[in-house]
């Protein structure tokens, strides 16, 4: 489907930002969205879940600094708007924001993340030299909680079936076209931790999506974000497969050892469970049953997954895999 036509004097980029309790990181993020320069103009919207630290005062300073001209507008224009109230999580919050955004473009920046100089003017000269893509997505730099680059987000250029084994677009360096999103039905707020690749996956179905190999942000990582907190982990793996059989009506293998290792872990001792090499050993009666059970039968694409190189990486904690990238 052809994207939609993009007025030069009215180009607006909405970027959603959901917030709860992230006072350490929430200045920073606001600080790399307000930067941005370039040819569009930016409609801001952080949705705060309502935090009880400092997060409100951080949001209302950046208000008032905006109102006052203290803070320089590098673009043609900002539209800075916020809301502070309980939600039902971060989907919640990100359906809310949506539903206030009036941009051609819409994206979402977590509270703890970061855009790169320039990434928004990158986005619209994209979107306007590439009028049939209905979504693009950059490379991200994993950091630590201090901000320290660790290592690159493993993105690669677009292929559906691949999507089905790995997520490698990027949240935070993806943008799309809101046309494209309404017409897939946005956001499911029954999913808490694969909403996005969910979303990915339908539009994927129905519109052209482009890889830009250019860096647009930095991922960071610490021990509160949903994509390393043990204690999310399995939920966070199985809503991943649950979301992949859905649409493709097939597990991979690495999701299935994915799952089943958490699960693994969820139930032996937590001394036990620190040891890579031993969940590795004994999941494998476990995902063997399991994937058999979910696609009654072998792929050969999953047997070409058996190699040195994976097997090595699952045997690795968590953040040195992210390190490998």
């Amino acid at each position: 489907m052809t994207g939609i036509q993009i007025m030069e004097d009215n180009f607006v980029i909405s970027v959603i930002t959901p917030s709860y309790n992230q006072g350490r990181y929430l200045a920073e993020t606001i600080e790399s969205v307000l930067s941005q320069k370039g040819d569009f103009y930016l409609d801001y919207i952080i949705v705060d879940g309502g935090s009880t630290d400092n997060s409100v005062e951080i949001i209302k300073r950046y208000e008032r600094l905006l109102n006052e001209g203290a803070s320089q507008v590098k673009c043609r224009g900002i539209k800075y708007r916020w809301i502070s109230e309980r939600d039902r999580g971060q989907t919640d919050a990100l359906i809310k924001g949506f539903r206030m955004a009036e941009g051609e473009i819409l994206a979402w920046l977590n509270s703890d993340d970061l855009y790169l100089p320039c990434t928004l003017q990158t986005v619209a000269a994209f979107f306007r030299a590439n009028p049939e893509a209905a979504l693009l997505y950059g490379d991200a730099h994993y950091s630590d909680a201090n901000g320290e680059i660790i290592g690159r987000y493993p993105t690669e250029d677009f292929n559906l079936v691949k999507l089905a084994y790995f997520n490698f677009i990027c949240q935070p360096s993806t943008f799309f076209l809101k046309e494209a999103f309404g017409a897939v039905g946005g956001l499911d707020d029954s999913l808490h931790f694969a909403m996005d690749y969910d979303l990915w996956i339908r539009m994927a179905k129905k519109f052209d999506f482009k890889y830009l190999p250019d860096f647009l942000s930095t991922y960071r990582l610490h021990q509160e974000s949903k994509t390393v907190s043990p204690k999310d982990a399995l939920a966070n793996h199985k809503e991943a497969l649950d979301t992949i059989i859905k649409y493709y009506n097939w597990a991979p293998l690495n999701r299935v050892y994915g799952y089943c290792s958490q699960l693994l872990k969820s139930r032996l001792p937590e001394a036990l469970g620190k040891f890579n090499g031993l969940i590795v050993v004994l999941s494998v009666p476990f995902v063997i049953i399991k994937y058999l059970s979910l696609n009654r039968g072998i792929r050969l694409d999953d047997l070409k997954m058996i190699n040195r190189s994976n097997l090595r990486k699952l045997s690795m904690k968590g953040i040195d895999v992210y390190k490998e990238y």
